[in-house]
């Protein structure tokens, strides 16, 4: 059967886009394989972030899977954190990865260029290896991820051919899947920058209630074309709409952008609000109602029980591969 893993740092208030590139497939891969989903908490840790906010913040996350559709009778939800072996095999493989290729990541270049090298922690320059071993540990033969992840899995593949080549059939080896429409979503407020969590006026959050997310999209930056047209280069804002309207209808831009050939700009934002809240709203409430029961708690304990059994699996398969000398046998 087919493995596929996936998961989300809980860093910052998620958005419409991780909504559509992430949260919103995840349900169908149920029935497609074995789904491995985790709270990527350890991750986050690789940039400053409070303590309470990375409690509140994986809390939210649990409950966001569940109100997405993933059901922990066919999949394994579970926090990274409660799983020693993710922390166990990434210093193993942190020796199969060269700081040339490292440093090469175009997350850590982008990153750098934006801090000092004095706040650069070593966590963010072996995010890769830690990756790595987030995938390895469950043989995932597929791991959805967005755009900006694809060099992640690339360098995992590259690592399992060198392992594998020293060490025989250990490792199996993943390819990414990046979804097709929605893969990245812009901000509404600057279209040339991805929807990250850190714009409130651009940025929709799943927690938004009804009147701030309609006020957002309603405030849009469009342009002076006053046509609505796919056209990303000359017409980013319109695009952009366009995309979040197309992912959620289940259809390309192209065809959401003849559907509205003939409509203002007002009619447009208003029907792609429409469709945001119509399906935010009703996940929303699932996530209230599985925030206050508190249902996320035994499912998280019981995910990572089930993720440690096969975790320590890979983990032994890949221990006995170095030499590393178990006492028990």
């Amino acid at each position: 059967m087919t493995r596929i893993l996936s998961g989300i740092k809980p860093t910052g208030k998620l958005t419409l886009g991780n909504y559509i590139g992430a949260l919103r497939h995840f349900k169908d891969f149920q029935e497609s394989g074995e789904v491995f989903i985790f709270i990527a908490d350890l991750h986050a840790l690789t940039m400053p972030i409070d303590p309470n906010e990375l409690r509140e913040n994986s809390r939210d996350l649990a409950a966001f899977y569940l109100a997405s559709g993933l059901d922990p009778k066919k999949c394994t939800i579970f926090l990274q954190s409660t799983v020693s072996a993710h922390a166990e095999l990434n210093a193993i493989l942190q020796n199969y990865l060269y700081m040339g290729e490292l440093r090469r990541m175009t997350q850590f270049k982008d990153k750098c260029s934006k801090m000092n090298d004095s706040e650069i922690g070593l966590g963010i320059f072996a995010y890769p290896v830690l990756m790595a071993a987030d995938i390895l540990l469950y043989d995932a033969n597929i791991v959805p991820v967005g755009e900006d992840q694809t060099q992640h899995v690339e360098i995992c593949r590259d690592l399992v051919k060198r392992f594998n080549h020293r060490y025989g059939d250990i490792l199996i080896m993943p390819r990414a899947q990046v979804t097709k429409v929605g893969a990245r979503i812009m901000s509404l407020s600057d279209p040339s920058k991805k929807m990250s969590k850190s714009d409130p006026k651009g940025d929709i959050f799943l927690k938004d209630d009804e009147k701030t997310i309609r006020k957002k999209i309603m405030s849009a930056v469009t342009d002076m074309v006053g046509k609505v047209n796919y056209d990303p280069e000359n017409q980013p804002g319109v695009s952009n709409l366009l995309t979040i309207y197309a992912a959620l209808s289940d259809i390309t831009p192209q065809e959401a952008a003849e559907k509205f050939k003939d409509s203002g700009y007002g009619d447009f934002k208003k029907a792609v609000a429409d469709k945001v809240l119509e399906e935010l709203l009703p996940f929303k409430a699932r996530y209230e109602e599985i925030i206050a029961s508190k249902t996320y708690v035994d499912i998280l304990n019981e995910g990572a029980k089930k993720a440690e059994a096969v975790a320590k699996k890979t983990l032994k398969r890949v221990q006995q591969a170095v030499g590393l000398l178990s006492l028990n046998d």
